[in-house]
């Protein structure tokens, strides 16, 4: 089972990283600023891939975004295609 955890630096700078008994599989790095959430990159390793983890952490990522009431700019290639592909599904959240 894997699980995905926020995890930031004092500057607010980190990724949500998803783990799969104890082995980070995935991350989707990130920064945090008073009303806004960056993505900036997402990866997932080569092993993992095919798993739908990608997803997973974008899921994560605009649930937590949802919560804090934060903007997301999408800086990362992934989450921008997912974004433009839905846009009904990510315009409450989405900075352009």
């Amino acid at each position: 089972m894997e699980t995905i955890r926020l995890e930031v630096n004092e500057k607010n700078h980190g990724a949500f990283n998803l783990y799969e008994d104890g082995k980070k599989l995935g991350e989707m790095t990130i920064s945090l600023k008073e009303d806004l959430l960056t993505v900036y990159h997402t990866g997932v390793e080569k092993e993992a891939e095919g798993r739908g983890y990608a997803k997973k952490l974008l899921e994560e990522m605009t649930a937590y975004a949802r919560n804090h009431k934060l903007m997301v700019l999408p800086l990362c290639p992934y989450v921008h295609a997912q974004f433009k592909k839905k846009p009904d599904q990510y315009q409450d959240i989405w900075k352009k």
